[in-house]
């Protein structure tokens, strides 16, 4: 740790305690001058252009005229830098040995990487079950009000957030409230986590996707290799019953003799426990599925293959920057919504479709009384939209500093709740179908996740025409979806790592390869047979309590502690003026609704809390246990890096409490990070722009001058 000699430390103390300014130690200065998109100026630069620079918190610090609730100081500066403001690359003005950091190549790419990252496998296989679930068409409602309540003010907050500074979470919580550097970094470790699992299922889609290049589905019969006794070939059914008196029982067909000799009697069989071909194929071939996670097991060789497929495409995809994979994700985010609408089509045509689409829609009020219908809602919003993930920061991070975020915020969010409901249609469709085809109620069809997309649709595309095609298709469109996902949740880790270390930027390629290799390890204990079990646990607990947390946090930041109204200007820095009803409606938001919506789902996922089953299987306690600590992981992150802070912060004669509220202030290093018009006062001259006053120094190396 450098430090200065021992009078110019206590001059700067000094003056700091004089001016109330908020002064970092030299270790700290280090730390935020080498991470992100730092620009490097004279200190008669930054004294010169003091009084025009836009940024919120710090021009407010100086503004002393008259406050008007209905008159912003800053308006004719936001409206001048909205009129006349050029959408620059980022860090166009870095010098030395830095690589600039990577922009989208056009608007477009942008939306179409975030619709990418939105619609994920969540829409198609939980949102229906949530929506059968917790009251078909009564589901709806409370959706819709989540998004107005959490999804569309928390993804506008972060899209903001990542533009304004242009940096990923490793690095811009450590210049916007350094107390809370470690919500960064959080955000990083969910990513993460998610990613190594989130990979295993586009594997096993893969592994599908294989399978299906055949005359006839391996799944269509039950095959002795895989087929357990309660395996139940509904069209070897269909075929028995065919013959007068015959009787299908036990993967076996028996004329009205034996089965009379048996006591095999119809009305007895209809309550036997039986499943279709495609579960036990799951179950017993691709998974090998192990009696309890207390099993790990073996690992499955075309699993993990499959495995490495997908992290060899996702390698692909990132080696080269977002510029070559915003090009990428106009596939994955496109691709799906051709699938859709096929199977839509198709659907629709298919007898007991309509009893399907009634039950998906019909409103069942009654639930609204149930809190777990607000909670389940709430979630979804949170597994649609992703905010407090990181990757909305990470991806936002890249765009143009005068894009307007806002709109991108609408799009994607009305464009991700859309798709929910129009997958809602096309898998009821077929369920309904189905439920006609096997002669049983709806709600005993519909399953949970996996189950819905790796049983139920494979059954389901063995009873239509061509069904290796249908496969095909539909298997393609869960890669892409997943991919685009797995894209987001890499560069948000990828992003965090090239922050906090920026000469890596040179080695873009190397740093995917190092980072896609470490996720294939650790995502091998998923292809175990024991697999299934850790990949549930790892669903329920890593994505749930710290997420709503975080969120919470990260809202009464920006609304409380900065201030959302100071975060406002900032935001109009970019996009220009807003009405002042926008204002007043996300700062109720960000102040308000959202942090004790949260709050209150949180709460209430605590209060019915139960430990976590798969099937009829109960994990044991020390596996809840483990995916507690897994779920407080981020919590732990959070309040290390608080503590080091404020352990670190040099002591002077402040009291902890005054190092608490130091530490909530940004740094000096927090602002916009690329160039924005500036605004010349009379008699002065300038080159027309102005980049970050913060940084008043030519060289790092003046810092231990």
């Amino acid at each position: 740790m450098s430090s200065h000699g021992t009078n110019d430390s206590n001059s700067r103390r000094t003056q700091e305690e004089r001016n109330g300014d908020e002064i970092i130690d030299d270790n700290e200065a280090q730390v935020d001058l080498l991470r992100g998109t730092e620009k490097y100026h004279h200190e008669s630069d930054s004294e010169k252009n003091k009084n025009k620079w836009g940024v919120a918190w710090y021009k407010d610090n100086d503004y002393t005229g008259p406050q008007d609730d209905d008159i912003n100081p800053n308006e004719s500066l936001v409206q001048e830098v909205s009129s006349t403001a050029v959408l620059t690359p980022l860090d166009d003005d870095l010098v030395g040995d830095e690589v600039e950091r990577d922009n989208w190549s056009g608007r477009l790419d942008f939306l179409m990487y975030l619709l990418g990252y939105s619609v994920g496998l969540g829409n198609v296989w939980r949102f229906p079950y949530l929506a059968y679930s917790n009251g078909g068409g009564a589901f709806v409602f409370p959706f819709i009000l989540m998004l107005f309540l959490l999804g569309i003010p928390l993804m506008f907050l972060e899209l903001a957030f990542g533009q304004f500074a242009a940096l990923g979470p490793a690095a811009i919580f450590d210049r916007f409230c350094p107390l809370f550097t470690g919500l960064g970094y959080g955000m990083i470790a969910i990513s993460g986590m998610v990613a190594l699992y989130y990979t295993v299922i586009i594997g096993w889609c893969i592994l599908y996707l294989f399978i299906s290049f055949t005359s006839v589905l391996p799944w269509e019969d039950c095959h002795p290799d895989w087929a357990t006794p309660y395996c139940y070939s509904y069209g070897a059914a269909d075929a028995c019953s065919a013959i007068n008196g015959s009787i299908y029982f036990n993967q076996t067909c028996y004329n009205a003799t034996m089965a009379n000799d048996l006591g095999l009697l119809p009305m007895k069989l209809n309550h036997t426990e039986r499943h279709a071909p495609a579960q036990d194929y799951f179950e017993v071939e691709i998974l090998g599925l192990s009696p309890g996670i207390e099993v790990i097991g073996n690992v499955r060789w075309k699993v993990i293959l499959c495995l490495a497929a997908a992290w060899t495409l996702t390698f692909l995809a990132l080696g080269k920057g977002v510029k070559s994979t915003g090009k990428v994700v106009y596939f994955t985010a496109l691709f799906p919504y051709l699938v859709l609408c096929i199977l839509f089509f198709r659907g629709v045509t298919l007898p007991g479709a309509m009893d399907g689409v009634l039950y998906y829609i019909t409103p069942r009020f009654e639930k609204l009384t149930d809190a777990k219908v607000w909670s389940d809602a709430a979630a979804q919003i949170f597994f649609a939209l992703s905010p407090a993930w990181g990757g909305l920061i990470t991806l936002s991070s890249y765009n143009k500093f005068h894009n307007n975020c806002l709109k991108d915020s609408l799009i994607v969010s009305f464009g991700n709740i859309c798709t929910s409901l129009f997958a809602g249609f096309v898998i009821f469709c077929i369920i309904g179908y189905l439920a006609k085809e096997l002669d049983m109620p709806i709600d005993k069809v519909v399953d949970e996740g996996a189950g819905l997309a790796f049983v139920v649709y494979p059954d389901v595309v063995t009873r239509l025409p061509i069904s290796p095609l249908w496969s095909i298709l539909f298997f393609i469109m869960m890669i892409t979806l997943g991919m685009g996902s797995e894209f987001a949740l890499l560069e948000t880790c990828l992003t965090a790592i090239q922050d906090t270390y920026p000469s890596l930027r040179k080695k873009k390629v190397w740093v995917v390869l190092v980072t896609c290799i470490i996720g294939f390890c650790g995502g091998i204990i998923v292809t175990t047979q024991g697999g299934m079990f850790v990949l549930q646990l790892m669903d329920n607990y890593v994505s749930s309590w710290s997420v709503f947390i975080m969120a919470a946090g990260e809202s009464a930041l920006v609304g409380w502690v900065y201030g959302a109204d100071r975060f406002l200007q900032d935001v109009q820095m970019m996009i220009g003026p807003m009405s002042r009803k926008t204002q007043i409606f996300f700062t109720i938001f960000w102040k308000f609704l959202s942090p004790l919506t949260l709050v209150s789902v949180l709460l209430f996922n605590l209060i019915q809390y139960k430990p976590l089953a798969y099937g009829n299987y109960t994990y044991p306690g020390w596996a809840n246990g483990l995916g507690w600590v897994l779920s407080l992981v981020p919590m732990i992150i959070i309040t290390s890096l608080a503590i080091k802070k404020i352990y670190y912060t040099p002591s002077g004669n402040r009291s902890l409490f005054q190092k608490i509220q130091f530490l909530l202030k940004p740094s000096p290093a927090w602002g916009p990070a690329h160039k924005v018009p500036q605004f010349k006062m009379e008699d002065e001259d300038d080159d027309g722009v102005v980049s970050n006053p913060n940084f008043t120094i030519t060289n790092i190396r003046e810092i231990s001058a």
